[in-house]
């Protein structure tokens, strides 16, 4: 079920079958729409048939409508902004463990995951925030080939240099309006690269027609992020189902791509050995007998902080999504921050089962990070 099964927002989303999201609101600014790539996206949007498409005269993007935050949200998630990228954006940050170097396509998702991780990162309403400078954000890509502490040089070095495009956005859920995830894809499947490279990306959503027959040369890996049908259920609306995502991750299989499982954010619900264990025996169905099967795993645990319990409890008042402190330990980042995550016993137990239950039924897999 989506947040409104719960009464925790007035959005209406399911995670039954779904149409490619179209916003209903589209401001580009100015200096985007200059752009030939904010043209494109122009056009897709035109062709969606998007209700309300508006080309601003500057490049200040105008208030969220709204009496109270709930119609703010409201607004924000079915408003997509295309703008450009300025350099503060379009520098390149280590983002372990995933990649060695986190660059952006976007900002902001049309996902209502209760969970959300972009709460505590991103300022101001959940607007979708599409970069219209994607020549030029490509560009500055190749100076960092060869370098990189996360894949480059380390045991996961025959991935090459790697590039997260998926930190603060779902890039394959704004695709239909923006086509930035495929022109990504084959710049990075044609582009002549002064060393082994990989794109990265990562979803909940199952629209991959458009990927399958580019040009992707083997160097974008795409991972399906996937989990219990009980978290699923409760706390990630506005998505494709997992039996759907899994379905995509074959097709993806299929067409040549390397593949991935993020099983995130790991949830100890009740019966969870049972439900993680039939994601597992699922996703070994989907991906039985696919010749030359690149599959990696990523096992991300449920965290908070306290700015992004804030937001989400605005975001989704009614949520049944467990963010009790006094049940968690506190972790310090690197940064000095404090986050919220599970007693250590609570991790241990879950990183024993999910490394037997994956040795057992995904053999050919590799876990790449815990965390």
């Amino acid at each position: 079920m989506g947040p409104a099964a719960n009464g925790s927002t007035s959005v209406a989303v399911t995670s039954s079958s779904r149409r490619p999201w179209r916003p209903r609101r589209v401001l580009v600014t100015r200096s985007a729409a200059d752009l030939p790539h904010g043209q494109r996206i122009l056009q897709r949007c035109t062709a969606a048939g998007v209700p309300d498409v508006q080309v601003l005269t500057g490049d200040r993007l105008p208030p969220v409508p709204g009496d109270n935050p709930r119609a703010r949200y409201a607004a924000a998630k079915s408003t997509l902004a295309v703008v450009v990228a300025p350099p503060s954006k379009r520098k390149l940050q280590p983002i372990p463990p995933s990649a060695d170097w986190r660059f952006d396509l976007a900002e902001g998702c049309p996902a209502h995951c209760q969970y959300c991780y972009l709460a505590g990162s991103l300022s101001g309403p959940p607007i979708v925030q599409a970069y219209a400078n994607l020549e030029e954000i490509l560009a500055g890509l190749n100076a960092h080939v060869g370098r990189g502490a996360v894949t480059t040089g380390t045991d996961r070095d025959d991935e090459g240099t790697t590039f997260e495009a998926s930190c603060y956005t779902d890039p394959l859920g704004i695709e239909a309006v923006t086509g930035s995830l495929s022109a990504t894809i084959e710049h990075f499947g044609r582009h002549d690269w002064s060393g082994p490279v990989q794109l990265r990306a990562t979803t909940k959503f199952d629209q991959v027609e458009p990927l399958l027959t580019l040009d992707h040369g083997g160097r974008t890996r795409i991972r399906l992020s996937v989990n219990a049908a009980s978290v699923d259920g409760r706390f990630e609306g506005g998505t494709a189902s997992v039996d759907q995502r899994l379905t995509a991750l074959g097709r993806l299989a299929r067409a040549g791509y390397p593949v991935g499982l993020t099983i995130a954010p790991i949830m100890p619900v009740d019966g969870w050995p049972s439900e993680y264990g039939d994601l597992l025996d699922a996703t070994a169905r989907e991906l039985d007998g696919i010749p030359g099967l690149d599959l990696t795993v990523e096992l991300i645990t449920h965290r908070f902080t306290a700015k992004s319990k804030d937001v989400l409890l605005g975001w989704y008042p009614q949520t049944r999504l467990e963010m009790d402190e006094d049940r968690r330990r506190q972790k310090r980042t690197k940064f000095g921050s404090v986050k919220y995550v599970y007693p250590t016993p609570v991790l241990h137990e879950l990183r024993g089962w999910f490394t037997d239950a994956l040795t057992e039924r995904l053999p050919a897999a590799r876990i790449l990070y815990w965390t």
